[in-house]
């Protein structure tokens, strides 16, 4: 049948029955940028802290505002003189000024503080091992130009700041260890280059060895959101070597009990899932997937959304690793998550589905006998645009690849309906994608002498009519593929009074509840 080259690219990317194992399984394509890019969920890249230390003195209200409006050159003036002086007790209240700044809710002024050429004397006092409270306010005030845009976070690290704040992470003081743990997570998560410069620093081992029994649970939070901004980004991927020794540590972090502690190692192990399937076995081995699959379950979306999205990358890979993820139990968890009240979360169910109906036969018969089919269905009906299109991705995949009798389970389950329905989007792509599932479950009723009665089935259940009207269509592929199943399935004209007669008088395999209740299997 025809399809656009987007439909094509797609379908390439699926492991289907008659198809190249190795490009059949699909990927994100289009859909990986739109599912990261709607999801509010997602983790954070970089983090300012806008908190305040009990000795600094409250704003009243009007105070608070004047602090909010662009601050004037003098300030910066007088920031500058107090940093330049020779007292350390100067030099700390310039720093703590600079540090208030640019910890306020709005408008930081991090390029006038930049422009002042402040960054060079706080990165020199980041070495100020004598004097922790001007070493802390330094670290604080970089931290937040770091946690601005790309420009910010290169000069800082162009001023210095990286092999200072790793060899912070060893402070005897904790509180400066953390801020350095934090100032390092905002330059990792600028970028792979800036990620892969820190793993060259040796960040990784530095970063591990603050994970003990006793950190707290406030510091435990900072660290695994950097370990996982170190996990982050795939152009390039980072180096196997970091990641490998990651790993065992985040599977500790994800069985700790913190939900903040869970999400952040869990967007961890889905970064480094989304990839090729030597990547993915690298996850694999360390035993996760059967915690993976329990924190799909988890109450907080922020656990589940990115347990859910690990388990999904996991099952792009082989029918090996994907098997994986269903001996862990996976199947029973995606049916509430199909009907979850989240739109995004069915979607990303509804993805995860697609995958794994993209294997062979027996991977198919387990969806089934999980009760995959009623949700899916359910899904394809009533969900939103963005859940019915990764549903029809499933449903084509699993006819794709099923057997007759699986295609025909479809069918009873009342899959043809929703189906034909959504010939009705204005989406050609989606258009096509469906008309494959529609010529698949034709071939199946071929294969069953049944054609005729499918066609009856069509027709009542107003299909037919929509997939004439896709003759007159605007996308070429879409009236094409309209036209080649109208020549043929219904070319020939029939006596639709007299099949209507016979089917009553025996049972037939394709229909739907709604026109008879009892089925020969």
């Amino acid at each position: 049948m025809p399809t656009t080259n987007e439909a094509g690219e797609r379908m390439k990317k699926f492991k289907n029955k008659g198809k190249d194992p190795t490009e059949m399984r699909r990927q994100r394509i289009e859909v990986n940028v739109e599912l990261r890019k709607s999801q509010r969920e997602e983790q954070i890249l970089k983090r300012r802290n806008v908190g305040s230390l009990p000795d600094d003195e409250p704003l009243s209200p009007e105070q608070q505002k004047l602090a909010n409006d662009k601050v004037s050159a003098a300030t910066i003036e007088e920031i500058v003189a107090c940093v330049s002086s020779s007292s350390m007790e100067q030099q700390t209240r310039g720093t703590q000024a600079a540090r208030k700044l640019l910890s306020r809710e709005r408008n930081p002024p991090l390029k006038e503080i930049i422009k002042a050429g402040l960054i060079l004397k706080f990165v020199e006092f980041l070495g100020r091992d004598d004097e922790h409270v001007l070493q802390f306010e330094a670290a604080w005030a970089l931290t937040n130009i770091a946690s601005g845009t790309s420009w910010h976070t290169q000069k800082v690290v162009e001023g210095g700041a990286v092999p200072a704040f790793i060899a912070l992470l060893s402070s005897p003081h904790m509180h400066i260890s953390e801020q350095a743990v934090w100032a390092l997570g905002n330059i990792a998560g600028d970028g792979p280059v800036y990620r892969d410069g820190l793993i060259d620093c040796n960040i990784v081992p530095a970063l591990l060895m603050l994970v003990t029994p006793d950190t707290p649970v406030g510091f435990l939070r900072n660290i695994t959101w950097t370990m996982s901004n170190l996990c982050r980004n795939k152009n390039p991927y980072p180096p196997l070597t970091a990641v490998q020794q990651i790993l065992p540590t985040l599977i500790q972090l994800l069985h700790h009990e913190d939900k903040d502690i869970l999400s952040d190692a869990c967007w961890a192990v889905s970064y480094l899932t989304d990839g090729s399937n030597d990547r993915i076995d690298v996850v694999l081995k360390t035993g996760i997937v059967t915690r993976l699959v329990q924190l799909m379950a988890y109450p907080e979306l922020s656990v589940l959304t990115p347990a859910l999205r690990a388990i999904g990358n996991i099952v792009t890979g082989t029918d090996n690793q994907t098997q994986m993820a269903i001996d862990a139990g996976v199947l029973s968890v995606l049916p509430p998550l199909l009907r979850h009240p989240k739109s995004s979360v069915q979607k990303e169910a509804a993805w995860t589905v697609s995958n794994i109906a993209a294997g062979p036969s027996p991977q198919i018969q387990q969806l089934i006998t999980c009760g995959l089919l009623p949700p899916l269905v359910d899904l394809l009906k009533n969900g939103d645009f963005k859940s019915q299109r990764e549903a029809v991705w499933a449903v084509t995949n699993y006819t794709s690849g099923g057997t007759v009798d699986q295609v025909v389970q479809l069918v009873q389950c009342g899959g043809l309906a929703p189906l034909l329905a959504l010939l009705a989007v204005k989406d050609s792509k989606t258009i096509l994608v469906v008309m494959d599932a529609i010529t698949n479950i034709f071939m199946a009723a071929d294969k069953l002498g049944e054609i005729e009665k499918l066609c009856l089935l069509v027709e009542e259940l107003g299909g037919l009519d929509k997939i004439e009207a896709l003759q007159s269509h605007e996308n070429e592929s879409v009236y094409r593929a309209a036209q080649a199943l109208i020549e043929k399935y219904f070319e020939e004209e029939t006596d639709a009074e007299a099949l209507k007669a016979a089917a009553t008088e025996t049972d037939y395999i394709f229909q739907t509840p709604e026109v008879q209740q009892k089925f020969n299997f």
